[in-house]
């Protein structure tokens, strides 16, 4: 049965359980023990008390998002079967609480990349945006560098030998790592009864001349393709695919919904601003460049029997916060996803 989700960023969001569980078609709760550094054990009283305390709200903690890949698993660097090793056992922990999704990336260093947080939209909302002229005024090579929603102030000889390493490795070396990394979890994930679902590159462009190797349909192909399990699935980012214009989201979500290897869908829309510029626009189809009504009626043709969420939202009437994830906007999405899924099921 499909579900609906909403992200949660753990006991300091500003966003509360009580909020949340007051958003008509929410029931999972989707979210991560984010204090704890890459590559570490997650404690599994930490998970116990998460599903709890999701559970006391009357939600259910059944997507894990993200549990971070160490970049040395990336890198296919000496300590990567000790960090395989130690993602596995996050899995039998998150599995032992109920959690039957997880959701995680293979990007280089940079979970997303924005180069503004705040573009004011004509209704007077504020949103997320990418423009490639301001990421070329970027400069990783200063002594002193930022990104908007990162902190690398103590990091910055890291990145920069990072930065190099990942260069050095090209898309072939990023794919024989990230092919050896499913080889050897996929089966466990499996043996659990938990479904990964990697999220696509965010955006799908090039950016600083980091490898790209989960950006388009053929790349999400190989990697489901790599290991031909149930377990080894796809997070269906609607935005972040549809960034880039060369991809056709409805056909992407027809393809790999039709071969049972999307768990996990964030919906959200954008707008083209150019080439390869755009903005987090409203959910709704009219509000942006993607036709959302399109992207589910795929998902539902196809048998989708997933998790959903909205993802993004803009900052509306005001709202302070996390950018990208307010109270209002996100849960004006949701509904709005609801609303299409239940037309879409009373159609039939």
């Amino acid at each position: 049965m499909t579900t609906f989700g909403f992200r949660w960023y753990g006991p300091e969001d500003a966003v509360t359980l009580e909020h949340i569980r007051q958003i008509p078609p929410v029931t999972e709760l989707v979210t991560s023990l984010y204090h704890i550094p890459a590559g570490a054990l997650w404690p599994e009283e930490d998970i116990a008390a998460r599903a709890a305390r999701a559970a006391a709200a009357g939600l259910h903690f059944s997507v894990a998002e993200g549990l971070p890949v160490h970049e040395s698993i990336k890198l296919g660097g000496p300590e990567r079967e000790r960090y395989i090793g130690q993602f596995v056992e996050n899995l039998e922990r998150l599995a032992r609480h109920g959690v039957h999704t997880v959701c995680y990336n293979f990007m280089p260093l940079f979970g997303w990349i924005r180069t503004g947080l705040e573009q004011p939209l004509p209704d007077g909302s504020a949103t997320l945006a990418f423009h490639q002229a301001a990421l070329e005024r970027m400069n990783p090579e200063r002594d002193v560098w930022t990104l908007p929603g990162w902190n690398f102030s103590t990091r910055q000889g890291e990145i920069r030998t990072l930065l190099g390493q990942y260069r050095a490795l090209g898309e072939a070396g990023l794919w024989n790592n990230l092919r050896y990394f499913l080889q050897a979890v996929a089966p466990e994930a499996e043996r659990l009864g938990i479904r990964l679902a990697i999220h696509p590159d965010d955006p799908p462009l090039p950016v600083f001349g980091l490898p790209r190797v989960v950006s388009t349909l053929e790349d999400l192909l190989r990697l489901t393709g790599a290991v031909d399990l149930p377990s080894n699935g796809v997070t269906l980012c609607t935005g972040s695919l549809g960034s880039s214009r060369a991809n056709d989201v409805v056909k992407i979500a027809d393809r790999l919904c039709a071969e049972g290897k999307i768990p996990f869908v964030h919906g959200r829309n954008v707008r083209w601003e150019g080439e390869e510029d755009f903005c987090e626009s409203g959910h709704l189809t009219a509000s942006g460049s993607l036709n959302m009504a399109a992207i589910l009626a795929a998902l539902h043709r196809r048998g989708f029997d997933g998790v959903i969420r909205a993802d993004h939202g803009r900052m509306v009437w005001g709202e302070r916060g996390r950018p990208g994830y307010g109270l209002y906007d996100r849960a004006m999405g949701v509904c709005y996803l609801a609303g299409l899924w239940e037309a879409l099921c009373y159609s039939c």
